[in-house]
């Protein structure tokens, strides 16, 4: 039975977060926290660590500590633990999504039936991948052979964003740890309650004191901290390309290894000879899963005209069907958005659009629904159509739920449009010709490229983004070698 939005019993009353550290739970040496809103209900639920460059120089000292050990540690040995936190996150499935929902707004089944086992997939993905992870050799006929070394890099950073708190979290440290590198590791502070259970289970599974840290706390503290730390070795970051751009100037200078995933403004191209039932099913889907806060998502929905006017009345009936409200409830589709500082930045685009000529087929307002959820940050899925490419609406990222609708004639005039923003992430594409659908997503500029689907993730494949988008990639053997060092040995025969 689910319970309503004030039904917290599975935390404690206004429970305090806590840093994990050496293997054991710790307050922020400031020992201050922040309030953590359940954006439900508008109401602080938990604390979370105000933590500062001291927590980051302490969990450093205890990674470094723990680094010989574990790097030296046998890969099946090192595998058959992070096995085990896999285990651990599978049976604990159920508070895990609960904590999830309540910390992010995200529907309790979309956390329960998706992230969560995403989550353990990646623990799981990794910690068998890194027993098949081999170098190769070149030889020189008979006179030398070359052989390739690739080696854990130390102590590095690793930073996850607050739209799939643990699935992003897990994405990111599980590859470091597989490979024998030691982590300081900063969760949002948006959204810090799945990283404190995960470091309970992290104790569960006896991981070794130091190989992972888990430092919380604003982002100008911490972050900041850990991406200045002259010892901290790489950073591996998700989140806004601002903030990205804020990472690279200062890490570059230190050559520290990057991977940087940042915005998306994903363009999903429908074409007149897709299937239209489906085609219409998926978009919304991409467009308002997780209340559009997914760097993947759909947010430019290209239509070819002669089904413009077609598309446009379904598209905009199953979106004004879906429903709002207690993420709880089995029926909710849309839950609440994050924050409220996040809740007026999505408004505000609702104005711009307006402001640029924009006209609302659906939504566009905030949503109150009834009970302990009135005061929560809710808004109604919209769909806005009349606007062009390069207006602020088309080109810049709202990560909420909000899409634009627009006709095209021409391949080429999609693609154009397509590539117009200064990102490239993803791109969705709907056409039963094959031909055109190697030919257009050849000519897409982005890391990704769905075609007939969306969020079909494979995860031995290389997941990132062009332009503005990020630098690097993450996934399968892209991530391993991205965590480890690439020696050449050369030996003369």
């Amino acid at each position: 039975m689910l319970r309503n939005c004030s039904a917290l019993s599975r935390f404690e009353p206004m429970e305090k977060i806590l840093n994990y550290i050496n293997g054991a739970l710790l307050a922020p040496i400031s020992n201050e926290f922040i309030d953590n809103i359940n954006p439900s209900t508008g109401e602080v639920y938990s604390y979370c660590p105000d933590s500062d460059e001291r927590d980051v120089a302490l969990a450093y000292d205890a990674a470094a500590a723990a680094f010989p050990a574990w790097s030296n540690m046998s890969v099946n040995e090192r595998s058959n633990i992070l096995l085990k936190i896999s285990r651990l996150i599978e049976e604990r499935n159920d508070e895990l999504a609960l904590a999830e929902s309540i910390d992010q707004g995200k529907p309790l089944w979309l956390a329960k039936l998706g992230e969560i086992p995403r989550a353990k997939s990646n623990i799981h993905f990794f910690a068998t991948a890194i027993e098949h992870f081999a170098s190769e050799s070149h030889a020189m006929g008979n006179h030398a052979i070359n052989y390739t070394l690739r080696t854990p890099i130390g102590v590095v950073g690793c930073i996850s964003p607050w739209n799939l708190p643990l699935y992003l979290f897990t994405w990111k440290i599980a590859p470091a740890l597989a490979s024998g590198n030691c982590v300081v590791a900063k969760p949002s502070e948006v959204t810090p309650m799945t990283a404190y259970l995960f470091s309970k289970i992290c104790i569960d599974a006896g991981l070794p004191q130091g190989v992972l840290n888990i430092v919380h706390g604003l982002g100008p503290k911490v972050g900041s901290a850990m991406v200045a730390h002259e010892k901290i070795t790489a950073i591996s970051f998700t989140g806004g390309t601002k903030t990205g751009a804020e990472i690279a100037r200062i890490a570059a200078p230190m050559f520290k290894k990057l991977s940087l995933e940042l915005g998306g403004k994903n363009p999903n191209i429908v074409f007149a000879d897709c299937d239209f039932e489906k085609t219409v099913k998926e978009s919304v889907r991409a467009s308002f899963t997780n209340q559009g806060e997914i760097c993947l998502c759909g947010s430019r929905i290209y239509i070819e005209r002669s089904i413009y006017e077609k598309f446009k009345i379904e598209f905009v009936a199953q979106v004004k069907a879906l429903t709002i409200g207690d993420p709880l409830h089995e029926s909710t589709k849309v839950g609440a958005i994050v924050s409220k500082l996040h809740f007026d930045k999505v408004l505000s685009y609702v104005s711009i659009a307006k402001e640029e000529g924009g006209n609302i087929l659906t939504g566009g307002k905030a949503y109150k629904p009834e009970g302990n959820c009135a005061n929560g940050y809710f808004i109604e899925p919209t769909v806005i159509e009349g606007l062009g490419s390069e207006c602020r609406t088309n080109q810049e990222e709202i990560f909420g739920p909000l899409v634009t609708l627009q006709p095209f004639d021409t391949e080429q005039e999609v693609l154009e449009m397509a590539n117009s923003t200064p990102y490239g992430l993803a791109c969705i594409l709907f056409t039963e010709n094959l031909s055109k659908a190697h030919r257009v997503a050849a000519n897409i500029k982005s890391g990704i490229v769905w075609v007939n689907c969306w969020l079909l993730r494979d995860l031995r494949t290389p997941f990132g983004g062009v332009k503005q988008s990020g630098v690097g990639r993450e996934g399968g053997w892209e991530a391993l070698k991205f965590f480890t060092e690439t020696k050449n040995v050369c030996i003369k025969i």
